[in-house]
């Protein structure tokens, strides 16, 4: 498996993709993250056409397991933010 693009290689295609500063990029990254974190964290969903959908999922309360110990315990209700990879993206990477 390759490495994982970084931030600074990710600002920097972006860039050139943009064919615009890094400045300019890192702002539009920036404002992008923000604006997937605040609407996914106020429970509605984001949908990036290509690439996928960002939501949150609620949990409920659920008895889980300790590994080390093997006790059951009970787990408080919680939320769990999933993606969902569009087909473009997957039939792109099963070429």
């Amino acid at each position: 498996m390759a490495k994982p693009m970084t931030k600074t290689q990710l600002v920097a295609a972006l860039a050139e993709k943009m064919d615009s500063d890094k400045k300019s990029a890192t702002v539009a990254l920036e404002a992008l993250t923000d604006l997937i974190t605040s609407e996914v964290a106020g429970g509605g969903a984001v949908t990036l056409p290509g690439v996928g959908k960002f939501y949150c999922k609620e949990r409920p309360e659920r008895m889980v397991r300790n590994p080390a110990t093997g006790d059951q315990i009970k787990k408080e209700a919680d939320k769990q933010v999933k993606v969902t990879i569009a087909k473009a993206l997957k039939d792109s990477v099963n070429v």
